[in-house]
């Protein structure tokens, strides 16, 4: 049985778990939402750089094999250096998925939803210059997401008012794929595709990345299927957004 440790800003990367448990439904699970200093989108690389080794150590001393880093601000701040400092151990991180939206779309224009930090990483910059001289990509951060998810409000007026702000400029743009690049936007994904129309697709990289996960656990011969299932859910802030999101996912 494999030990998955897993963190994010907050509740978003539960988006992440979802489609882990989907893969590997029977191995012990350990995830940390750092909610007391989320959202992460604004702050330094060098602050975000300092939780995720504080959060590190502590999913490796709960046991973990293996660590998903479920928040593309996180992953693009602070997956480098982690696997520097931390050589035995094996990360996963998030990347907003440009290549299948590049080889998917029609009108020949992608919109990519983002927090700040994630749109300036180098690691999105690297995937988007491979791509931007045959397709058109435009961004918008996804300015009131994390704060809608992490406090429930996942549908409604506010919900709309809020996605359709940062939606509505892809759409206007041509966009006809939508790609999620943070961990909590998929909670908000029926609204998303409801504001844009059966002509558009939206794209979650949660899927993808379940699937390295798994393949990285079987190239390092970690063992799994085991069982039995369990989970452990940490927080540096308030439980109720966790726990509320948690039961969606079930």
């Amino acid at each position: 049985m494999a030990s998955i440790g897993i963190f994010d800003s907050g509740s978003g990367g539960l988006s992440v778990y979802r489609e882990l448990v989907k893969l590997l439904p029977k191995e012990r699970y350990i995830y940390f939402s750092d909610n007391a200093h989320c959202p992460y989108g604004e702050k330094t690389a060098e602050y975000i750089q300092e939780r995720a080794h504080i959060i590190t150590d502590f999913l490796l001393e709960k046991g973990a094999d293996i660590i998903v880093v479920a928040c593309n601000t996180a992953t693009a701040a602070a997956i480098a250096c982690l696997r520097e400092d931390y050589p035995d151990v094996p990360f996963i991180g998030m990347e907003p998925a440009v290549k299948p939206a590049a080889l998917g779309t029609r009108s020949g224009v992608i919109g990519v939803l983002a927090t700040a930090g994630t749109l300036k990483g180098s690691k999105y910059l690297h995937t988007r210059g491979r791509f931007e001289d045959n397709v058109s990509i435009v961004e918008h951060v996804g300015d009131g997401f994390v704060e809608l998810v992490e406090n429930g409000i996942l549908d409604g007026p506010k919900a709309e008012e809020t996605v359709l702000k940062s939606l509505q400029p892809l759409l206007d743009k041509g966009a006809d794929i939508i790609v999620l690049g943070c961990t909590h936007y998929p909670f908000l994904q029926p609204v998303i595709e409801r504001l844009a129309g059966p002509g558009v697709r939206v794209i979650d990289p949660a899927p993808a990345v379940a699937r390295q996960t798994l393949h990285v656990l079987q190239e390092k011969g970690i063992p799994t299927g085991e069982g039995p299932f369990s989970i452990d859910l940490y927080h540096s802030g308030e439980p109720e957004s966790l726990q509320r999101i948690y039961q969606l996912v079930q």
